[in-house]
């Protein structure tokens, strides 16, 4: 098989997960713009992930947020899934939007709350059950604003325990993902700050507990490509939350802050075998100005053109720049793979798949932004929170 058609083949292969509230009523701390036709139901926003996947051909799932999708049937919400063509995906936890949780959740100093925190993770576990979903995410608030608040290598020591108790609940082929966060809302101190932290803590659970990199978390600078091949080697990545972000937040659209980031780090998941090691590609972003589903579909689309310059890599040639010291030679190398335009190639890939080559196009000539506006009236418009 040549080149092309390797990279082909596995771009067809490709499934990138997209988050139930992307569908809704989400953006900033300070403002929420609403916008008509978002859904009212966790119904309704997979009925709109089922466009995403339509008119992309390699959005197959749909990531849950509890509370957020509560609702009284999980295995009619999977069925539901599974008649628009596409299936439930991650199950994300909320142990941050309780008054209880003020002073934390898991490493709250109170056991009431601490208690209380890890009920909802297990709940979240009865929904894999239920749904027959196989990951587990979690992602904390915890931290302190203020040096003395409380004792940090105590609030460790909660962590661990919560997550024992959560990790042993797991069923067969389910994992638990960890997720970290440089800071917000704590200021002083992030429990789960880096990808250090929340491997030592994965490290200790087992081989079923590994680590989510959010690609907006991290300071300024940091090379996230670097983190991704150590826990790849380390056999430790869970998943990614792809997105991006200018300063310190994250929830832009992926690969519109910095594509040549997003390509660097798809190239070393390719090196690194995490394109076929069941290492989950998810969405994490808030749509507050721009329309909500061409957002998700131009997301997937920024994801699978970074993915197809990867894959067009000569790794032969690149591992003999290296091997010679070839400095200039071997940066070339990843620059030609980046600098070639994927976007005819891409077009190919859904052609071949049955699909039309320009999604964002479909979309729009589809009528669903119209149905959508027509017929979502009355009821509660769905958004952050909610």
């Amino acid at each position: 098989m040549t080149e092309l058609a390797a990279a082909k083949a596995a771009l067809k292969t490709q499934a990138v997960e997209t988050p139930s509230w992307a569908y809704a009523n989400s953006g900033t701390r300070f403002k929420v713009f609403a916008q008509r036709g978002v859904p009212r139901t966790p119904q309704e926003k997979l009925d709109d992930a089922a466009k995403v996947h339509e008119f992309t051909g390699v959005a197959p799932s749909v990531a849950l947020h509890i509370p957020w999708d509560r609702t009284d049937d999980y295995t009619a919400l999977a069925e539901h899934a599974g008649d628009r063509g596409v299936r439930l995906g991650t199950i994300n936890s909320n142990t941050f939007q309780d008054d209880a949780y003020r002073l934390g959740s898991v490493c709250h100093p109170d056991a009431a709350v601490r208690r209380k925190a890890v009920d909802h993770l297990l709940e979240c576990v009865d929904i894999m059950d239920a749904t027959g979903s196989a990951d587990l995410k979690l992602w904390f608030a915890d931290g302190t604003n203020y040096p003395g608040q409380d004792d940090i290598r105590a609030r460790q020591d909660r962590l661990a325990e919560a997550l024992a108790e959560v990790y042993g609940r797991l069923g067969e082929g389910q994992r638990m993902l960890l997720e970290y966060k440089l800071f917000e809302p704590a200021f002083y101190t992030t429990d789960v700050p880096d990808w250090g932290t929340a491997y030592a803590h994965c490290l200790k659970l087992g081989p079923r507990a590994q680590v989510v990199v959010d690609t907006g978390h991290h300071a300024p600078g940091t090379n996230i490509e670097f983190i991704v091949a150590t826990l790849l080697r380390e056999e430790r990545l869970g998943g990614f939350d792809f997105n991006s972000r200018f300063y310190a937040d994250d929830d832009l659209m992926v690969g519109s802050a910095d594509p040549f980031q997003l390509f660097r780090i798809m190239h070393e998941v390719v090196r690194g075998g995490g394109f076929t090691s069941g290492t989950a590609f998810m969405l994490d972003q808030c749509h507050n100005i721009e329309a909500k589903i061409p957002a998700i579909i131009r997301s997937v689309m920024n994801v699978q053109e970074a993915t197809a310059k990867a894959l067009l890599v000569d790794a032969d040639a690149l591992a003999a720049a290296q091997r010679d010291g070839d400095v200039l030679g071997a940066n070339a190398v990843l620059m030609d793979a980046y600098n070639t335009d994927v976007r005819p190639l891409l077009r190919e890939v859904r052609e071949e798949m049955g699909l039309d080559p320009d999604p964002i196009e479909a979309y729009r000539r589809s009528g669903w932004a119209e149905r959508i506006v027509a017929e979502r009236v009355g009821g509660e418009q769905a958004g952050w929170g909610a």
